[in-house]
């Protein structure tokens, strides 16, 4: 290894800060108008889905300390715990995923830039090389090494989550308990109203996972993967149940349900009219560092699958600050191709359903690695393996990943496990070509 990377490793803020600005990204600006309609019960789908996520993310804490030894997060979990051909599939769905998601990031950051620049909104020449701009500058940061990367997500995690930080503390003086009456205003039964808003919150926290995946590039990996893991999770379930409370304090639900900028409306109760442009530069903030953070990892997830000879070992070429730049590259350009299908007449549905497929990619290594984290405990130390707690940490959390994977939809299970098993050629043609060379 190179001196280079040597000093060029994330620490624990930088850790922290990554799996944070992954989980909140622009949509957390959205979701207080999404759960509107159910009514405050809406809170107790948060705390369901935020029990779900604390028990994925203590897995994921356990896991990294029982697999020292690899990087690449689910990837290398999934590997460990049933084979070549199940990592290969996780580490496939996965790349797949993260760089579907970064077109829909970029789209998200060009669509909060619009509150400031309305031409944005106007041309679609210029919104497209906003995005494709936001994405390529973030890819060349990337390209600086592994730390500048780090850097970049830390400043923006902190800016990200000032307007909302605000909004929080500022809100309870503006705050109307009246606006959670009724409780359940959907014609839901109340656990029916839970499922539902369960179901719609537990998307916010994917990306939990984040610290995993660069583990060689991480600082005392060991201490510092599992405490950034729990401490981001913790503190992104904390800032989302108590952000979306308050904004549902201060505007009435019926407003509310309609609003397409509901933190917008809460801060101009606030501060006036620069509030909204003050949320507008959070949200656009908030996609730009989820943006970074998701380019580091395609490319990292990348890099660590190629590094066994199940990817195109040219994923793991390292350029001179020992960022895998061919990986970041090819990442990149995907991303751009698909970020261009939403503003091409006829693709839009398309780009859609990608974003669809995307996310059930990325829930599946979630299921594998939980039941890799009970497989790998009793390959490794059967005594302690076979104990109770190990068990059920990893049934419940396990059957938390299935319900995430269900509640994607029919449609998206049935062409995401599609999309995973096309991966079967690529995996079958990987290992005979690198098998000739042995």
């Amino acid at each position: 290894m190179n001196l280079a990377k040597d000093k060029n490793k994330l620490g624990i803020w930088m850790c922290t800060s990554l799996v944070i600005g992954n989980m909140i990204g622009a949509g957390i600006f959205m979701m207080p108008s999404a759960l509107a309609s159910y009514g405050g019960i809406s809170i107790l789908g948060w705390i369901a889905s935020s029990i779900g996520a604390l028990l994925l993310a203590k897995v994921f804490s356990k896991l990294s300390n029982m697999v020292k030894e690899k990087t690449g997060g689910p990837y290398a979990f999934a590997k460990i715990g049933f084979g070549d051909y199940i990592g290969f599939l996780v580490a496939w769905g996965y790349w797949i995923s993260t760089w579907v998601a970064n077109a829909a990031i970029s789209i998200a950051f060009v669509s909060a830039l619009s509150v400031l620049f309305p031409i944005l909104e106007e041309s679609s020449a210029v919104a497209v090389l906003t995005g494709l701009g936001a994405i390529w500058v973030l890819t060349w940061f990337n390209s600086r090494g592994v730390k500048n990367s780090g850097k970049m997500q830390l400043v923006t995690t902190l800016l990200k989550l000032v307007p909302i930080l605000v909004i929080i503390a500022g809100g309870f003086f503006f705050f109307d308990v009246n606006n959670f009456v009724p409780f359940n205003a959907s014609e839901e039964t109340n656990l029916g109203a839970i499922a539902i808003t369960g179901t719609l919150t537990l998307y916010a926290f994917v990306g939990f996972e984040s610290a995993t995946v660069p583990a060689d590039n991480v600082e005392n990996p060991e201490k510092t993967i599992p405490r950034a893991t729990m401490l981001g999770t913790l503190i992104t379930t904390l800032v989302y149940i108590l952000s979306t409370v308050v904004v549902m304090g201060m505007i009435p639900m019926e407003q509310l349900a309609s609003s397409p900028a509901p933190f917008a409306d809460a801060m101009r109760i606030m501060s006036g009219e620069i509030g909204e442009e003050i949320v507008a530069v959070g949200a656009a903030i908030a996609a730009f560092g989820a943006l970074n953070g998701w380019i580091l990892i395609q490319s990292q997830i990348a890099r660590a699958t190629a590094i066994d000879d199940m990817f195109p070992r040219i994923f793991k070429k390292e350029n001179k600050k020992g960022a895998p730049v061919w990986g970041l590259i090819i990442g990149s350009i995907l991303s751009s191709m698909i970020m261009l299908m939403n503003y091409t007449e006829g693709l839009v549905e398309q780009f859609k359903f990608m974003i669809l497929l995307s996310m059930l990619c990325c829930l599946v290594p979630y299921i594998f690695s939980t039941a890799a984290y009970v497989s790998i405990a009793l390959q490794r130390n059967p005594g302690k393996g076979s104990k109770p707690s190990v068990f059920i940490l990893g049934t419940l959390a396990f059957f938390y990943a299935i319900w995430a994977v269900y509640g994607a939809g029919e449609e998206a299970v049935f062409w995401g496990f599609i999309l995973l098993l096309l991966g079967t050629p690529f995996y079958v043609w990987i290992k005979w070509k690198y098998s000739k060379e042995q």
